[in-house]
């Protein structure tokens, strides 16, 4: 697969992500165990590291499949 085609192909998730953005937004992804909140007044800080650990795993394996 050449460059030109993963471009096009990660183009078109990217805007089929964004108009499905109001229904993937309520999925429990992005509040799993493991992921830091920090919530004061005025002040709010999120790292989601579970979830980015479970979407680097996610992209691992689909990378694999594909070079096969």
């Amino acid at each position: 697969m050449n460059m030109s085609r993963l471009l096009v192909v990660l183009g078109t998730v990217l805007i089929v992500l964004g108009l499905l953005w109001p229904w993937v937004r309520r999925l429990p992804l992005f509040h799993l165990p493991g992921d830091i909140v920090i919530d004061r007044p005025h002040f709010k800080f999120f790292f989601p590291i579970t979830t980015m650990l479970i979407v680097s795993l996610v992209l691992s394996v689909l990378a694999w499949i594909f070079r096969r």
